[in-house]
C-alpha cells in the first residue's frame, strides 16, 4: 500500500523538462521523474499525512527496499529521507542491509546522505558496531564503503575520534579515485572547525593528495584571511 501511494503521488508530479538536466547533472547514472527537491520534500509530507508510515514502531524493510529498487532517482531520495526521520527504526541488525543501499545504485548523493545521517547517527548510539565494521569498511575494495568509513563522522564534532579519523586517511591517502581524496579533505575540513590546529598538524606531516590538502585546509584558511 505505502509503495503504491508513493509511485502514484510522484508520478502524478513528474516533470519531463526538469528530468532531462537532473539526469545530465547526475552523469546519466541514474533517470529522474524531474521532480526537484522542494516540490519532493513537499510530496513527502503529503505521503506522510496520506499514510500511517511515521508512526510504525519497525523499519518497514520490504517498503523501503521496493521503493529503493525503483529506477528512478527521486525514490531512492525518498527512502533516506525516511530514514533520517525515523532515526528509531535503525537498528543493528539492519547494518547488512545499510551496507547494501551503500553498494547499488551508489553515487556520492545517496553515499553521503547514508554515510553522514544513517551511520553517523546509528555508530554514536551503538558504538560497538565500530569495531564490527569499520575495520571491514576501510580497506573494502568498494570506494563508497571506504568513503563511508571516512565521512561517518563528519558530525560529530567534539565527540569524533581523532585517532581513528586519521588512521582511516592514512590507510586511503594513496587511494587514486576523486571520491576517497574528496572525502578525505571534507572530513579534515569539517573537523578543522573543532580542533584546528590538530588538522593542520596532520596535514602538514602527512604526503596527502593536492586535492585532499586543498579541501582539508579550506577552513583554516579562511578563518586566517
Amino acid at each position: 500500500m505505502y509503495l503504491e501511494v508513493l509511485k502514484e503521488l510522484f508520478e502524478a508530479n513528474k516533470n519531463e523538462e526538469n528530468a532531462t538536466p537532473m539526469t545530465a547533472y547526475m552523469k546519466n547514472h541514474f533517470s529522474f521523474l524531474g521532480i526537484k527537491t522542494p516540490e519532493r520534500r513537499r510530496l513527502l509530507e503529503q505521503f506522510y499525512c496520506n499514510t500511517d508510515i511515521l508512526n510504525l514502531e519497525e523499519l518497514p524493510l520490504t517498503f523501503l527496499q521496493g521503493a529503493w529498487n525503483l529506477p528512478e532517482r527521486e525514490y531512492q531520495y525518498a527512502v533516506l529521507s525516511m530514514m533520517v526521520r525515523r532515526p528509531r527504526w535503525i537498528l543493528p541488525e539492519h547494518v547488512p542491509w545499510i551496507e547494501e543501499l551503500i553498494t547499488t545504485k551508489s553515487w556520492w548523493d545517496t553515499v553521503d546522505t547514508i554515510a553522514t545521517n544513517i551511520v553517523g547517527e546509528l555508530f554514536a548510539r551503538e558504538s560497538h558496531l565500530l569495531d564490527l565494521y569499520i575495520p571491514v569498511w576501510r580497506n573494502h575494495e568498494n570506494l563508497w564503503l571506504r568513503r563511508t568509513a571516512l565521512l561517518f563522522q563528519l558530525k560529530y564534532k567534539g565527540e569524533t575520534n581523532a585517532d581513528l579519523l586519521y588512521g582511516l586517511i592514512r590507510d586511503n591517502k594513496d587511494h587514486k579515485d576523486f571520491f576517497i581524496r574528496k572525502a578525505i579533505g571534507w572530513a579534515l575540513r569539517e573537523y578543522s572547525k573543532t580542533d584546528p590546529e590538530s588538522v593542520e598538524a596532520f596535514i602538514r606531516s602527512e604526503d596527502l593528495s593536492p586535492l585532499s590538502v586543498r579541501e582539508g585546509m579550506k577552513h583554516i584558511i579562511r578563518e586566517r584571511a
